[in-house]
């Protein structure tokens, strides 16, 4: 699996706890050299009180890529 995943629908864990759905908007190389994604969500999440329809996850975190 390479580690861009731009465009395609993933699966993932946000917060290590928190299962999302959605299309990646833009995989980036983070400081350190892990690999960020930041997806559009299919539903919005409620997170701490705040609604989100965008998460960041660590590519570790990814569960599933469908193109």
């Amino acid at each position: 699996m390479s580690w861009n995943l731009e465009g395609m629908h993933i699966q993932a864990t946000y917060l290590e706890n928190i299962p999302v759905a959605g299309r990646v908007e833009l995989s980036r190389v983070a400081y350190g050299g892990r690999v960020h994604h930041t997806i559009v969500l299919d539903q919005p999440i409620n997170v701490y009180g705040a609604v989100r329809d965008r998460v960041i996850v660590e590519h570790a975190h990814v569960k599933q890529v469908k193109d």
